[in-house]
């Protein structure tokens, strides 16, 4: 059985002034996280206006490879040089797609999801194919579609469906509306 890969959501809001010095320290913990095995990935989501809070996250291909990296020596010391940048630190891993849709007990319904990555992955497949298809059509199908997947696989992943589900949110995180139970009409004897 193969592990599946885990993505550690790290969640800063950035000191008054802080701004460029956060974003430095980011870029560093990043290029950190580069020289570890099992290293897929990572990226920083910054805050919607009015807001400081930011999103960092760090992708490994599996549990074992994520918690060599959070208890090593060189993570450690990098997050003992940013404590003064950030206050309230959340964090927490997810398996999976499960990441983009939020914390378990508070994700959409799969339909839901599954709406908002098809909603990603068509116009961007579709311009990949309109301005691309031309060149791959030349090529057998399979080279075709391992070019295609290696290309659009990293947009979809860190840009296309966060940035899907950033745009849906409200309605991804919408519940019904609840009916209110019928009142028995009152009878007159």
């Amino acid at each position: 059985m193969s592990a599946s890969p885990v993505t550690l959501m790290v969640a800063r809001r950035v000191a008054d002034g802080r701004y460029q010095d956060l974003m430095a320290w980011l870029r560093e913990g990043e290029q950190l996280a580069t020289d570890f095995p099992g290293y897929l990935g990572s990226g920083v989501l910054a805050p919607p206006p009015g807001d400081n809070e930011f999103q960092i996250i760090f992708r490994f291909v599996d549990e074992q490879t994520l918690h060599a990296w959070e208890h090593s020596a060189s993570r450690t010391a990098w997050l003992s040089r940013g404590s003064d940048l950030f206050a309230h630190p959340k964090e927490h891993r997810v398996s999976g797609i499960e990441g983009w849709f939020g914390t378990a007990g508070q994700r959409p319904p799969r339909w839901k999801q599954a709406v908002a990555i098809w909603l990603a992955f068509f116009p961007v497949s579709l311009i990949f194919n309109f301005l691309l298809g031309p060149l791959l059509g030349e090529i057998s199908l399979l080279p075709r579609v391992l070019v295609s997947t290696a290309c659009l696989t990293p947009l979809m992943v860190y840009l296309f469906i966060p940035l899907s589900t950033r745009l849906l949110a409200n309605w991804l995180n919408s519940t019904p509306a609840r009916r209110l139970p019928a009142t028995p009409s009152t009878q007159h004897h």
